[in-house]
């Protein structure tokens, strides 16, 4: 695991096949001498080509949908041939599927393109500290249990069928309201349902109910 030790500016590489963004981010970018900017790359296979060229990035910023090959297929090839290299997704998307599918390819965090840089530069330094970084689209537990294919997949046999319903419902377009009028019961107890799964779970949003549900089977996309 990288360590706190490390002092040096954090080796990266953009990965998008947008020209502006991949522009914009250098420039951004260039302001903060924790980053050096390795190399910048329009899709997986530019990515590959490249490597050969360049020393190994620490962190590689990955786009999700280009051309030619994808950020699914690049973070599984960096994974599969470069394990050291960690892959930050960056996104427009903040929907489960893509986020679960970069996660299980071997991304270790996932951001939105709209987020601010500053955050993306502490997104990466937590990375090169912890090897992962977490915020409200994905947390720890989510990562762990995507990135270990031997965890146990039956978690619904852990919920009351109370709470199953709950959960199912919560990956409606129900507001929490609505939820505790579906189920009858008081907004009240269905706030003790959520609670109940954040904390048996390791959950912290409803998107994370969300993401919890798909990964086990709860309900299908």
């Amino acid at each position: 695991m990288h360590t706190s030790t490390f002092t040096g500016p954090v080796q990266i590489a953009i990965i998008d096949n947008h020209t502006l963004f991949r522009q914009g981010m250098i420039s951004l970018l260039g302001d903060f001498k924790e980053i050096n900017i390795l190399f910048d790359a329009e899709n997986g296979e530019d990515m590959i080509s490249k490597l050969k060229k360049s020393s190994l990035p620490d962190i590689v910023l990955m786009d999700i949908t280009m051309p030619v090959m994808d950020g699914y297929a690049a973070t599984a090839w960096l994974r599969e041939n470069h394990p050291t290299v960690k892959v930050l997704a960056l996104s427009m998307s903040d929907e489960d599927k893509p986020i679960i599918n970069m996660l299980k390819n071997g991304a270790v965090g996932y951001m939105l393109k709209e987020s601010k840089i500053r955050d993306v530069v502490y997104a990466m330094q937590t990375i090169q500290k912890h090897g992962y970084y977490l915020n409200e689209l994905v947390s720890g537990k989510l990562l762990y249990t995507m990135q270990n294919k031997n965890t146990p997949v039956d978690k619904s046999k852990e919920l009351s069928s109370n709470e199953l319903t709950f959960l199912k419902l919560s990956c409606s377009e129900l507001t929490y309201r609505q939820i505790a009028d579906e189920m009858n019961l008081s907004p009240h107890t269905i706030d003790n349902y959520r609670e109940s799964l954040f904390q048996k779970f390791g959950l912290k949003s409803r998107t994370g109910m969300v993401l919890f549900a798909i990964k086990n089977q709860i309900i299908t996309i």
